[in-house]
């Protein structure tokens, strides 16, 4: 596996998990480019300014024809990533888009509402009814968005190899369970461990 998506909900750490994950491989890491390769590729940025536009504040309404093309680039793009390999992407339906593909490990990071409204409180200096705002707004607008376009749902946890709930994790210990996950040949040399396979074939060749 040289790929690795990850699904998040705000608040849940998903964010700091991505980029300590793509830190500790040497990955590169993807997320909101992905939506600007792909306006420009389609042609259609208002599809893109309508999806991240979370408190609908521009009123945009793309056209299906518009929709559809942004998100057949969007397709594209990650596509060509996974080919390229070496890669965290985080959100755009990553788990649905590369779901056939053998070499992708699928990841989705929660945490319950109340934990999660702490948090974004705590990190942006907001009300905890503010942050109670972002949180619903932004878990509505990510749901609507895979329904609307994938006709699948954001908290099937069959979507995901692995899920992890960070309630009583750091995103320190949440990228030690995704890197653990992996097999070494995704791992560089000082990240990988003795599995019972490799100090089998240890063994074997001294």
């Amino acid at each position: 596996m040289t790929t690795i998506t990850i699904s998040r909900k705000l608040g849940s750490l998903g964010n700091q998990t991505a980029e300590q994950i793509a830190q500790a491989l040497g990955y590169h890491l993807v997320s909101r480019k992905i939506i600007n390769e792909a306006a420009a590729r389609s042609g259609e940025p208002e599809v893109a300014l309508a999806d991240i536009d979370e408190l609908k504040l521009l009123d945009l309404r793309p056209s299906f024809r518009a929709r559809r093309a942004y998100h057949e680039a969007v397709r594209q793009i990650l596509q060509e990533m996974a080919d390229e390999g070496q890669v965290v992407i985080v959100g755009r339906a990553g788990q649905w888009i590369l779901r056939d593909r053998p070499d992708v490990l699928h990841v989705r990071i929660t945490a319950p509402s109340p934990l999660r409204i702490e948090r974004v409180a705590a990190a942006e200096g907001i009300s905890t009814a503010a942050a109670r705002a972002r949180i619903q707004s932004s878990d509505k607008t990510r749901r609507n968005y895979l329904r609307r376009n994938y006709r699948i749902d954001w908290d099937d946890a069959e979507l995901y190899d692995l899920v992890i709930n960070t309630t009583h994790l750091t995103a320190d210990m949440a990228t030690t369970v995704v890197l653990a996950a992996l097999p070494n040949s995704a791992k560089p040399a000082d990240n990988v461990t003795d599995t019972p396979d490799a100090v089998t074939q240890k063994t074997a060749r001294h």
